[in-house]
Parts: structure tokens; C-alpha cells; sequence
């Protein structure tokens, strides 16, 4: 169809729409980067010039959603379209309630509504999401959809409801699988239920995981060890989705992995070695989950970066290489530099150390404790301010819709096992108008679970490169 677009598309933008603007159901598997937030848009755009919808429902994670209302819809959006956009807030005003129901009113406008997926997971949110769906031919669109990957969740329950009641449904990211192909299921089924040609999560695993019995005392149950048909998987995929890496379709500078090994002080090896004993006894002749296994890691872990947590809650910190190892490497780098530390002990030591060295200006954090008031203003002057060279914080709360580009150089202080975190922070600088050439640090420490974290982080990349069709990367 002929569309005047506000911003110019690149051509794999084009083509995105080409292939999916008239359709009910469609899967944007763009990666970060590439502009899918655009792509949506303008398909809105166009389906509410053709008369086929009058509202949008747009559901992002809490970090996200308020880029959507703040920058990409009046952004992208063609102006000739007169709109009525309503942000949810968790504190629920009769200020907000009366702004809400302005989406109820009769007119021509284009109703839009931008709720965090969080909502789902309360009364309130699903009902307002209802009602807003109910009185409007509406375009359903969910940021980030790994949000909605575990299909017991109340939230994944809560907007998959949803779908029934929407004339057009999308789904975003740039990372489908996070952890495994079972990711797929919900993502899909919110879609519609028949496009993978499964009506439960269970004949859906039958099909793409090798399950096995195992025996823990009286009972038996049935875990995943490995996968199958996954190229069955991926033709299927393709019949309603879009997938397109950076390197594909922008110019963008070239990057780099480096590791930087550092060994445990005497101290931290001798509390490691103590704490896996602790964990192995404790572990032994009790039912395993996933829970029990991981806290036993995320204390080795810890113990790796420099803290652990005493038997009397207190945390105590140990001797460790790692910092003086950042901070060398801070040393060695010019230009501005990103450092993610998974733990916010982590981060407000690596703050004190930065200040120390090289005074209160030369950074900004951006974690759990950054007000919200702060965050935008503190990305702001890393992008703009000479002076401030460091912007430190953890992947859970930064590494999610933020351009981080005045940066060309990424360390990660330590890693988490989530996949999905990881790939959508090295994206923060990753992404148009970068023009440097990219480098990415990892500080490890051999011999530990920092090795499995790594291990870990490759096996669940290769899976999801295996599926979506693409190379084996070159990555840490």
C-alpha cells in the first residue's frame, strides 16, 4: 500500500512490513537494534489508515514501556493521525482513572493505551486491558515477549486471555529463546494457539524436548535433557515471523570478546572451597530443584566477586583480584566504557572505587537503587557529558531499551545465567549510531562457577542460533 512514513526505513524495515502489515498474527524476531519498534508503528499506522483498527494495546516490561510513550510512538507515527495515549502507572489516582477513561470516548482518534507487563499479575490491570479491548478493533503488541515465556505464570495466563479479543496480535524481540526452544510455546500461543500445531505445552514438549524419568525417593518426574525436530521447529517459525540480525542489514562497526582470567585470593579459595563442601552436604539426599541448586551457585558466585553471606545474614567481604583487575582495565581504555556487575553490592563497590580514582563526576549508576526520578537524566549525561566517562550498573535493570552508544567499550564485572539479559545489554551500545569499532570484556575466574556460567550462556546461544537459522557465533 502507499504510506508516507514519518522517518525514513531501511530497507529490512520495508520488508518487514511487506510481509506482515495485513496480517492477524506475525512475530517480529528482529534483533536489538534493528529498528522493530519502528516496524510496528508504522504497521499501526497503516491499519488504522485503512479503517481496520482504532486502538493499540502496547505491553512492555517496566523498564521499557514508558520509551514506547515517551520517544518511539511520537517518534515513528505519522502525524496526521490524531491520538489519545494513556500511560499505566502502578499508583492508581482518580487523576488516572479519569485519563484512562478518556480511551473510551467516541471519535475518529486512535486509542493507545502502554501498560508494563507487571499489570498482569493484578486484577486491576487485566480488567482495565479488557475493557480497553472490548470497545475497540484493536492491534495487541507485546515488547520483550520472553515476559510471557512460562506458561504457569499468572501474567502469562493473564494476557494470553487477551488475544481472543484482539483483531491483530505482535509479538517483539530480538531473542526468542533464552533458555530453551520450550521458550516458543506461550510467545506463539499468545499469536494463536494452532500456529505451532500444538493445543497444550506439553504435546508441544513431547515433540521438541527428550524427556527422561528420574527416581527421587518415592517419586518420579520427568526432566528435559536435550532437544529434537528443532529444524521442524524453525520451518515452522518462519511461516509467521521476520528474523534479522544487525549484521545482516546495518553497517555497523565490528566487535570484539576478550577475557580477562583472574585467580581467587587465598582467602576467597579457601571460603569457595569451604562454602562447595557446605553446599554438596547440603545438597545430598535432598529433592533437587532448580531453586536449591541455584542458590548453592549464586553463593559460590559471590564468592568469586568478593562477598558472601555469613550464617548470621551479616555479608562479609573477602580480598579480590577482580576489582583491581577492572579497575586496570579502566585504566588501559579510553573513551567512555559500560560495566555491568550482577549483584548491587557489586555495583556500589565498584562506584566508591571509580569515585576514589577518579572523582564523583566521572560516572552515574543506573540499578535497583537509582531512583526512577534519576535514570533517564543519568543516561543522558553519560550519552552528552565529556566529563563522565563510566556508566555502571546491573543487566536486570539497565540492559533493557537504553542506548548506551557514547560507549564503545562494555565490561562485564560478572555475569548472570540468563541469557536474555546478557544479549540485550551488549545491544545498549550495540546499535545505530554507534561508529566505533566495539569491544567486550569479561572478567572470569577459572576453576569456578563463573566457568559454568559461561558454559552455560554458550550452550542456550547456540540452541537459539540453531533454531532461528543462523551461524554459530564467535562469542565469549
Amino acid at each position: 500500500m502507499m504510506y508516507k512514513f514519518k522517518t525514513k526505513p531501511y530497507a529490512h524495515q520495508t520488508k518487514a512490513l511487506d510481509l506482515s502489515w495485513e496480517k492477524e498474527s506475525y512475530a517480529y524476531f528482529m534483533e536489538m537494534g534493528t529498528g522493530k519498534s519502528k516496524v510496528l508503528i508504522d504497521n499501526v499506522s497503516m491499519l488504522y489508515d485503512k479503517g481496520l483498527i482504532n486502538g493499540l494495546l502496547i505491553i512492555a516490561p517496566k523498564g521499557v514501556y514508558k520509551n514506547w510513550y515517551d520517544g518511539e510512538i511520537p517518534d515513528h507515527m505519522v502525524d496526521h493521525i490524531n491520538k489519545k495515549t494513556v500511560l499505566w502507572t502502578s499508583t492508581f489516582t482518580k487523576e488516572k482513572e479519569k485519563e484512562l477513561n478518556t480511551l473510551f470516548e467516541t471519535g475518529t482518534d486512535l486509542h493507545i493505551l502502554v501498560m508494563n507487563v507487571e499489570a498482569f499479575s493484578t486484577k486491576k490491570g487485566l480488567i482495565w486491558a479488557q475493557k480497553f479491548l472490548s470497545c475497540h478493533n484493536t492491534l495487541t503488541a507485546i515488547d520483550e515477549a520472553t515476559t510471557i515465556k512460562n506458561p504457569g505464570a499468572k501474567r502469562t495466563k493473564a494476557i494470553l486471555s487477551l488475544s481472543k479479543n484482539s483483531k491483530y496480535r505482535r509479538i517483539l524481540t530480538g531473542s526468542p529463546i533464552t533458555k530453551s526452544p520450550l521458550d516458543l510455546y506461550t510467545q506463539c500461543e499468545f499469536l494463536d494457539p494452532y500456529l505451532l500445531g500444538h493445543h497444550s505445552y506439553y504435546t508441544f514438549r513431547a515433540r521438541y524436548a527428550v524427556m527422561k524419568n528420574m527416581h527421587i525417593g518415592s517419586r518420579t518426574v520427568q526432566v528435559v535433557t536435550g532437544y529434537k525436530n528443532l529444524g521442524e521447529l524453525s520451518d515452522k517459525l518462519k511461516e509467521f515471523s521476520y528474523r534479522v540480525l544487525k549484521d545482516d542489514c546495518l553497517d555497523l562497526p565490528p566487535k570484539t570478546f576478550m577475557k580477562r582470567i583472574v585467580s581467587l585470593t587465598p582467602d576467597q579459595s579457601k571460603v569457595y572451597q569451604q562454602m562447595k563442601q557446605m553446599a554438596l552436604a547440603h545438597l545430598h539426599g535432598k529433592v533437587l530443584t532448580t531453586n536449591t541448586v541455584l542458590t548453592q551457585l549464586m553463593r559460590l558466585h559471590q564468592i568469586t566477586c568478593g562477598h558472601f553471606v555469613a550464617d548470621d545474614g551479616t555479608v562479609q567481604e573477602l580480598p579480590c583480584k577482580r576489582m583491581d583487575e577492572l579497575m586496570t582495565i579502566l585504566d588501559e581504555t579510553e573513551g567512555k566504557v559500560v560495566i555491568w556487575a550482577h549483584y548491587q553490592r557489586d555495583v556500589a563497590r565498584i562506584i566508591k572505587a571509580i569515585s576514589d580514582k577518579y572523582g564523583e563526576n566521572s560516572f552515574v549508576d543506573y540499578y535497583g537503587l537509582t531512583p526512577q526520578e534519576k535514570r533517564q537524566d543519568n543516561i543522558k549525561k553519560f550519552q552528552e557529558d565529556d566529563e563522565c566517562r563510566f556508566f555502571v550498573g546491573t543487566t536486570q535493570t539497565g540492559g533493557y531499551g537504553i542506548t548506551l552508544t557514547a560507549a564503545s567499550t562494555m565490561v562485564y564485572f560478572s555475569n548472570g545465567y540468563d541469557l536474555e539479559k546478557r544479549t540485550q545489554s551488549e545491544a545498549r551500545i550495540d546499535r545505530i549510531g554507534q561508529e566505533k569499532p566495539m569491544t567486550y570484556i569479561d572478567i572470569i575466574s577459572e576453576n569456578t562457577v563463573d566457568d559454568k556460567i559461561v558454559i552455560a550462556l554458550r550452550k542456550k546461544q547456540n540452541i537459539a542460533s540453531e533454531i532461528m537459522g543462523e551461524d554459530l557465533k564467535n562469542w565469549i
